[in-house]
């Protein structure tokens, strides 16, 4: 990594305020990493590389801005958000060759703030998978280990962080596809509660769950870009009319001392791998020993949690992915004899497997007859699972759990056996089908793999200051990971 590029966020944003270093050579430097990354990595589908050098030198020209957090920092964001005028594809063929007119409200959001955009971060198809095989057009790879996966879906966001080709991304999470791949890269991921960030401009997949936020190499940083994204939007009418607070203002508060941080059982139970167990054992012992209290909290429904995610969030899809039918939006098959080959062909030839399973199983839980068995059963649960979580954090500051239970694993190891992905994001759904902000921090290598173990701090709805200031306590007391040799 180059000097610049193993910056932090903020550090390189103070660097930029004093001018000790300029937008252009920020951006260049960043440019010059993507170069030397992206043969091994395959982080980003598209890279903005003229229009991020004129929108550089065009803030060096107006000088340092201190209102803008971001200013002349570079920044990718998903391939799920809309940009204007740059390539967006959801990581899907069906999209191939569109090019929004419009910004999404956080891409907006990123440019009055004066981040520099350096292009779009790969992901699985639709946000659909856990490891960023799913896309379309390339198969990311981890910079700790570029034989394994960067996690999904927002796998192309946290490797570009995580590799130092940029400062910051944002990445959508439906499932945990922010805090899983922060895991899996050694980066810190936030999942926002939900209507905190606006959706607007995202290509949705489960519009009841999917939420927008950052993966950044420190939760400073993390603070930062959430305090530029977040805000009421009325164009969203799910996003909370409330005003964004500065999430950097209160993080040396040293919340862990007295704090009282609740440990479910049911995440500590079988299918924890033995090395994520001891990292996350260790990392408890850290806040221990920093004064903070653990106490064991029970959720007897999360069980249930993964069947209840995944009839809603298939359901919800299969909704939403109905506009990509060759007509309204989307690839249009060629020589076709009637409407219904239309329909068929085009949506054969655009969607990839994974999606075509989701798509089947969303319409068969919402189809007649079925529509009560599954559909309405797993809305009812839903609601018992986030009573339950708002029952446990009554009886504390916030929950600590792993994110994943095992770390990266091998590239196609899992792609045979799809249970076996869906299984992956056992910890992280119940926050979305809860709408409860989450923030995943590394705590560790894995004493086998050497690879990054994350854990996740889950908070009351709209509680991101007081979850980012224990994550900035909690990332002060733990030794720090290092940083991937690619």
């Amino acid at each position: 990594m180059t000097d610049i590029c193993s910056l932090s966020l903020t550090a390189v944003a103070q660097a930029l305020q004093k001018k000790e270093l300029s937008a252009e050579q920020v951006a260049a430097a960043c440019l010059d990493r993507v170069a030397a990354t992206e043969p091994a990595l395959a982080a980003l589908l598209h890279v903005d590389a003229e229009n991020a050098l004129a929108t550089a030198a065009a803030l060096d020209k107006a000088g340092p801005d201190a209102s803008r957090p971001l200013w002349g920092v570079p920044v990718t964001v998903k391939d799920a958000l809309s940009t204007k005028g740059m390539p967006t594809t959801s990581g899907s063929r069906i999209l191939e060759g569109y090019t929004p007119f419009y910004d999404a409200f956080v891409v907006q959001k990123l440019r009055e703030a004066g981040a520099v955009i350096l292009g779009k971060a790969n992901m699985d198809e639709f946000a659909m998978g856990s490891s960023t095989e799913n896309s379309a057009y390339q198969t990311t790879r981890n910079p700790w280990n570029v034989n394994k996966v960067p996690g999904g879906s927002s796998g192309g966001s946290a490797a570009s962080v995580a590799s130092g080709q940029c400062f910051a991304s944002l990445g959508t999470d439906t499932g945990g596809s922010i805090r899983q791949p922060a895991a899996f890269c050694g980066c810190v991921g936030l999942k926002p509660t939900y209507g905190r960030v606006s959706r607007y401009g995202v290509i949705a997949y489960g519009s009841s769950l999917d939420q927008v936020g950052p993966l950044t190499r420190s939760v400073t940083d993390c603070a930062r870009v959430l305090t530029a994204i977040a805000g009421p939007d009325a164009r969203d009418n799910t996003c909370d009319p409330r005003p964004a607070e500065d999430y950097t203002a209160n993080l040396d508060s040293r919340p862990l001392k007295g704090a009282r941080l609740g440990v479910p059982r049911e995440f500590y139970g079988k299918g924890l791998s033995a090395e994520v167990r001891a990292a996350c054992e260790t990392a408890m012992q850290t806040a221990r020993d920093n004064g903070a209290e653990l106490v064991e909290v029970g959720l007897p429904h999360t069980d249930a949690a993964i069947a209840t995610y995944y009839i809603i969030a298939m359901a919800e899809a299969s909704s939403n992915l109905a506009r990509f039918d060759g007509v309204r939006f989307g690839h249009r098959a060629a020589d076709i004899k009637n409407l219904e080959e239309l329909y068929v062909r085009s949506r054969t030839e655009g969607f990839g497997q994974e999606v075509k399973r989701r798509i089947m199983l969303g319409a068969y839980v919402l189809s007649s007859g079925y529509y009560d068995a599954y559909y309405r059963k797993a809305a009812q649960v839903r609601r018992l699972i986030r009573d339950e979580l708002l029952a446990a954090l009554d009886q504390c500051d916030a929950l600590l759990a792993p994110v994943s239970p095992v770390t990266a694993s091998d590239l196609g190891s899992n792609t045979a056996d799809p249970l076996e992905i869906y299984l992956m994001d056992a910890y992280t759904l119940s926050l979305n089908l809860a709408g409860l902000p989450g923030l995943s921090l590394p705590v560790g290598l894995g004493a086998e793999s050497r690879m990054p173990v994350g854990m996740q701090l889950i908070g009351k709805p709209f509680a991101e200051a007081q979850l980012l200031a224990l994550g900035h306590s909690m990332e002060e007391a733990l030794p720090a990971i290092g940083s991937p040799k690619l």
